[in-house]
C-alpha cells in the first residue's frame, strides 16, 4: 500500500468523523496525518515501523493504523465508518462546495441521502432555510450536482488506457487467429471516453457466447453487429464482429465520427469498396493518403489530405525538454536537483522550473527571498548538470486585475514567465477575458498557462474567447501551453488547427509535481496530435541551443 492510498485513506476517514459529528480533535489529527504524509518523499512500506511514529504529524493512534495498512492491507476503522454512511453521502463528498459539516447539516436537517434528493432540494430552494447557505451556495451546489451526473459514467482516456490494453490482450487470447483492433472514440486519442470499442474479425454471436461465457463480464445491450458489455461496473465496452475478410472496412467505418465518414463516402470512389483488406487500400481508392485516425474528427481533414497538407503529427520522442515543472520550492514532491537530475537521465536536454508565485499561499509560493535563494541553487547545479540547463521560471498567478504576482523587477530575473489564472475561477467570459488579455499584453509573460483552467469532468473553466485570445497570444509573441496533465489538455485540442493557422507557438508541458508527471507528457502529445499539431511549432521541441536562442531573440524584441 503506497503513501497516497494511506493518506487518502486518513482523508477520507478524517472527513467522514466530521459528517458523524464524532470527536474534531481525533478527526483533525488523521487529516493532519493524511496531510503530512503525502508530503513525504520515502515510501513508509520501506520505513521501518518505530521510525514511522517519529515522522511529524504521525501520533500514537496514526501510527497503529499506519502500520495496520502496511501489515494487513485494510483499515477496520475506516471501513465502519463507510458501513455506517450512506452510499449517497459518498458521493456528495465529490461534489464541489459542500464540505463535511455542509453535508452533516444536509443529511440529519433534511434527512437528505442521495444525490437526487438533494439536487431535488435545490430546485425546491430548500438549502437556503439552512443555516450556513444562501442563495449563492445552493445554486453552485446544484450545478456541481448536475455536472457531476451528467458525467459520472465517462472516463479520462489515460483513466481507461490500462484496462484497454488488458483487454486488447484477452480478445487477443479469446479470439486466436481473428484481428483485433481498438476502434471509436479511444482510437481517434478523444481525452474523454464513454465506450471503450474494439472491431474482432469473428462472427458477432461467436463475440458474444464468448463474453457471456466470461466471469466478470455483465451484458447491457446489443444490435446487429456489436454487443455491449461492462466488466465490474468500469468504462462501458462494444465489441463488433465481422467477417475476417471486412475487417478493414468495419474498423474504417467504426473508427471515423459521422460527419468524417459522411464526407468521405461523398467522394467519388469511396463509396464503391468493400473488398479492401487494408485501410491504407480504402484510402486510396478515394484517391487520398492515409489519414490518423486522431485526425477523423472533422470533414475539413479531408481537404487537407487531397491538398497533400496532412500534418506529420508530434510524437513524444519530438519533445526536448521539459517545460513547467515544479519542486519542494513550492508543492512538487521531489526536490529540484532530483527533478533536474531525472529529466537529464531521461534525455531531454533541459528542465523550466516553474514553481508556484507567491498568491498561491497554498502551494508554498515564493516570496521575494525564496526566489533568489532557489535561482542561486539553480546557478550551482547548472555548473554540476553541464550540458543539461535548468532554466529559471516561475509560474506567476493572473491576478484579477490581470497583472502577474511580482513586480517588473522580479519578473525580469526570470528566463521565461508562465502565466497562470489560479483564483477566483468563477467568472463571466467578460471578467475572463479582461483579466487574460492583460496578462498577455504584459512584456514578461512568455507562457499564458492552461487557458481556461479547466478540469477534465471536474470543472468546466471559465468561458474564454478562443479566437481573441489566440489572436492576442500571437500580436504579444505568447506561447500557448497545452497543459498536458490528462484531467486539463488544455488548451482543448479543438481550437489548435486555429492556433496553428493564426502562426501560434504552442507547447506541450507537463505541470509536472512530481518526477512520475513527466510522463504525462504522452497524453499532450495524443492531444496535439488531434489538433494537428507539428514539432516544429511546439516550444518544448526546441533544443537547448534553440530555445536559448528563441528567448534571447524574443527578450531583445520585448526590450528587457
Amino acid at each position: 500500500m503506497d503513501n497516497y492510498v494511506i493518506a487518502d485513506n486518513f482523508s477520507l476517514l478524517a472527513k467522514l468523523m466530521d459528517i458523524h459529528g464524532d470527536n474534531p480533535f481525533k478527526a483533525k489529527s488523521f487529516a493532519n496525518a493524511a496531510f503530512q504524509i503525502e508530503k513525504l518523499t520515502v515510501p513508509l512500506q520501506e520505513t521501518p515501523r518505530d521510525a514511522i511514529f517519529r515522522i511529524k504529524g504521525i501520533g500514537e493512534s496514526t501510527g497503529k493504523s499506519v502500520c495496520e495498512m502496511l501489515d494487513t492491507g485494510a483499515f477496520p476503522l475506516l471501513e465502519e465508518y463507510l458501513a455506517k454512511t450512506p452510499a449517497g453521502i459518498l458521493d456528495m463528498m465529490r461534489i464541489k462546495g459542500i464540505g463535511p459539516k455542509k453535508i452533516a447539516t444536509i443529511w440529519k436537517e433534511l434527512e437528505v441521502e442521495t444525490l437526487g434528493e438533494l439536487l431535488y432540494a435545490c430546485n425546491e430552494n430548500r438549502l437556503t432555510l439552512l443555516k450556513g447557505f444562501g442563495a449563492k451556495t445552493q445554486e453552485s451546489i446544484r450545478q456541481s450536482i448536475e455536472f457531476f451526473l451528467s458525467n459520472r459514467e465517462r472516463f479520462l482516456f489515460a483513466e481507461v488506457e490500462p484496462f484497454a490494453n488488458e483487454l486488447l490482450t484477452l480478445l487477443g487470447k479469446s479470439f486466436p487467429g481473428s484481428p483485433v483492433s481498438p476502434t471509436g472514440a479511444y482510437r481517434r486519442q478523444q481525452p474523454v471516453i464513454d465506450e471503450l470499442e474494439f472491431v474482432v474479425g469473428t462472427p458477432i454471436n461467436q463475440i458474444s457466447d464468448t463474453f457471456h461465457a466470461l466471469e466478470g463480464f455483465e451484458r447491457l445491450g446489443n444490435t446487429d453487429d456489436s454487443i455491449l458489455v461492462q466488466f465490474r461496473e468500469q468504462v462501458k465496452i462494444r465489441l463488433f464482429g465481422t467477417a475476417p475478410e471486412h475487417f478493414a472496412t468495419k474498423l474504417f467505418t467504426t473508427t471515423g465520427t459521422d460527419a468524417f465518414l459522411t464526407a468521405f463516402f461523398a467522394r467519388e470512389g469511396a463509396a464503391n469498396g468493400g473488398t479492401e483488406t487494408t485501410e491504407t487500400e480504402i484510402f486510396t481508392r478515394a484517391g487520398l493518403p492515409v489519414i490518423a485516425p486522431a485526425l477523423r474528427e472533422t470533414p475539413d481533414i479531408l481537404l487537407k489530405a487531397a491538398a497533400g497538407k496532412l500534418p506529420e503529427p508530434i510524437q513524444a520522442s519530438d519533445i526536448k525538454g521539459i517545460i513547467h515543472s515544479h519542486s519542494q520550492w513550492s508543492d512538487g514532491a521531489s526536490s529540484l536537483e532530483d527533478m533536474a537530475k531525472a529529466a537529464r537521465d531521461k534525455g531531454f536536454e533541459y528542465l523550466v522550473i516553474s514553481d508556484h508565485s507567491r498568491s498561491a499561499f497554498y502551494a508554498n509560493g515564493l516570496q521575494p527571498d525564496r526566489i533568489l535563494a532557489q535561482h542561486a541553487q539553480i546557478d550551482e547545479l547548472n555548473k554540476q548538470l553541464a550540458p543539461f540547463k535548468i532554466f529559471k521560471s516561475i509560474e506567476a498567478d493572473i491576478l484579477n486585475d490581470g497583472s502577474l504576482d511580482y513586480p517588473d523587477d522580479i519578473l525580469r530575473s526570470f528566463d521565461l514567465v508562465i502565466a497562470s489564472v489560479h483564483s477566483n475561477l468563477k467568472m463571466p467570459e467578460e471578467k475572463a477575458m479582461a483579466r487574460l488579455l492583460a496578462a498577455i499584453a504584459n512584456p514578461y509573460t512568455t507562457i499564458l498557462g492552461h487557458m481556461t483552467g479547466r478540469l477534465l469532468l471536474s470543472r468546466n473553466g471559465y468561458p474564454v474567447n478562443h479566437p481573441a485570445i489566440i489572436d492576442a497570444c500571437v500580436a504579444n509573441q505568447v506561447v500557448i501551453e497545452l497543459n498536458a496533465h490528462p484531467r486539463r489538455l488544455d488548451i482543448d485540442w479543438e481550437w489548435i488547427s486555429l492556433a496553428i493557422d493564426k502562426g501560434a507557438m504552442l507547447s506541450i508541458d507537463p505541470d509536472a509535481h512530481t518526477i512520475e508527471g513527466f510522463a504525462d507528457i504522452r497524453y499532450g502529445t495524443l492531444a496535439a496530435q488531434k489538433g494537428g499539431l507539428t514539432a516544429d511549432k511546439n516550444l518544448s521541441s526546441f533544443s537547448l541551443s534553440e530555445l536559448e536562442a528563441w528567448l534571447a531573440a524574443r527578450r531583445q524584441s520585448k526590450g528587457i
